[in-house]
């Protein structure tokens, strides 16, 4: 079994998707109007407009509903991350800080309030953890 993806379910997906090009830099791949992914090997982050939920059944997901599941983005400088992305995150959960098991993290909310953690290894116990990891 292969870890394939996150799908995030929206009611606004233009909205989220131009949010997450200018997180992520990268652009968004639209297979479909309702439905776009971010495919960054070895991760995918997918993004689905609320009109595809139905299509796994009626109410299996709620957008902008998420209080329990944190993305995580791994970067080389969360400083220089925090200070690109200030002036268009509307909410800044955590700024910079060193957490205790080694990594440097800088949390925020997306439009829709999903929590997104900047995060890089800054110990020699967190890089070596993370050593091979992609």
């Amino acid at each position: 079994m292969n870890f394939a993806s996150i799908r995030i379910i929206t009611d606004d997906l233009d909205r989220l998707v131009e949010f997450y090009e200018r997180v992520m830099g990268v652009s968004a791949e639209c297979p479909a109007p309702v439905f776009a992914e971010f495919v960054v090997p070895p991760f995918t982050l997918a993004i689905g407009h609320s009109q595809t939920v139905q299509l796994f059944g009626a109410g299996s997901a709620v957008a902008a509903n998420n209080r329990s599941v944190i993305i995580e983005l791994r970067v080389d400088d969360v400083d220089a991350e925090y200070e690109r992305l200030k002036p268009f995150v509307g909410q800044w959960v955590t700024e910079p800080t060193t957490m205790p098991w080694g990594n440097r993290a800088a949390l925020f909310r997306d439009p829709d309030g999903n929590l997104i953690n900047l995060f890089a290894p800054v110990t020699e116990e967190a890089i070596k953890r993370f050593s091979g990891r992609g």
